[in-house]
């Protein structure tokens, strides 16, 4: 019988996806990128986020002397911003430390920011033909069901038996072919609604023998997450905006993003007046929004104002409406804004 990783090499040459960008070179840095990108986020969106910031930023020389500003902009609407900030990080620690050259040791990669034992399998893989397993989400699923894991994967004891199985089940040779695969069958056939049918596992795939693949992998323990509010307040000057620069830790780290009160027992004119040393006008109070993170929930209560001047000593920026769409700001505040 045909090994786990020949029939998935077999089932690539006819059905896999053979012409993603990232796919195109196997320069590390080319790979890196991408890899980042992939990471909690789909292909369909990852797509155009990725040529144009390697259009903007073709070499690892060229991240790495990038403003932040730059880089964040570029990121903008792709969510989960730690990732740009640690691709920045690792350019320029691989221009000082590494010779301004990606390493192709194993344990040299998992040094850079941002990169864990799973990004480095991926770049070992596709760039150096090195015999290192994966184990994102997708392949996750795959072996879960493969071998009947019952568990959430999520597991310390779970994620290091999944590891155990992905590295016994890795070729010899055609590694980089045989990891696309692996990616590939859990983002087409092995995902949510699963394929069985057309699955090249499928005979020898224990949870489909058992009739189990609907219940594998065992989904997160249900967890209620909290709610947190905040007051944040729009202040207009004619078509500008003023946005204040976001702490780099927390949430949003590093973006633009509308001045944010916690004390509901302020107006927000009043606090605006206070902070801001700004003249106001309310335009509209009490407007409603909210987002949702991986720990928690945000409502946000929002006003929009009319400043009488642009004369403000504390740290800000104005910003124009008509170039909001394209600035380094949340998803969220981008659609607060956008509606005016």
């Amino acid at each position: 019988m045909k090994s786990l990783a020949d029939l998935l090499i077999a089932w690539y040459a006819k059905s896999g996806r053979h012409h993603l960008p990232w796919q195109q070179s196997k320069d590390p840095y080319s790979v890196w990128v991408s890899e980042i990108m992939l990471q909690q986020t789909q292909v369909a969106t990852v797509i155009d986020y990725y040529n144009r910031f390697m259009k903007k930023f073709p070499t690892i020389k060229a991240l790495a002397h990038a403003d932040e500003e730059e880089v964040m902009k570029l990121w903008s609407g792709l969510g989960y911003y730690r990732r740009a900030r640690f691709l920045h990080e690792g350019a320029q620690m691989i221009m000082e430390e590494m010779g301004g050259n990606f390493p192709s040791e194993f344990d040299m990669m998992l040094k850079i920011p941002g990169i864990g034992r799973s990004t480095a399998g991926a770049i070992a893989a596709f760039s150096f033909n090195q015999k290192k397993a994966i184990l994102d989400g997708n392949v996750k699923r795959v072996l879960s069901r493969y071998f009947l894991i019952a568990e959430w994967s999520g597991l310390p004891k779970t994620e290091k038996k999944l590891w155990d199985y992905a590295e016994s089940v890795l070729p010899n040779k055609n590694i980089d072919t045989y990891t696309q695969a692996l990616m590939d069958l859990g983002a087409t056939l092995c995902n949510k609604n699963p394929e069985c049918t057309l699955c090249p596992l499928k005979k020898t795939c224990l949870a489909f023998q058992k009739n189990k693949v609907h219940l594998i992998p065992a989904p997160r323990p249900q967890k209620k997450i909290p709610t947190q509010s905040t007051h944040m307040v729009i202040i207009k000057h004619h078509d500008e905006i003023l946005l204040v620069k976001r702490p780099q830790r927390g949430i949003w780290g590093g973006l633009w993003s509308l001045p944010q009160f916690d004390n509901a027992s302020t107006t927000s004119k009043a606090w605006v007046k206070k902070y801001f040393e700004l003249e106001t006008s309310v335009l509209e109070e009490n407007l409603k929004a909210s987002t949702t993170f991986t720990h928690f929930k945000l409502d946000i209560t929002y006003s929009i104002l009319e400043a009488k001047s642009q004369r403000s000593k504390m740290p800000h920026t104005w910003l124009s409406l008509n170039h909001i769409e394209g600035a380094a700001i949340p998803a969220i505040i981008k659609k607060i804004l956008l509606k005016i």
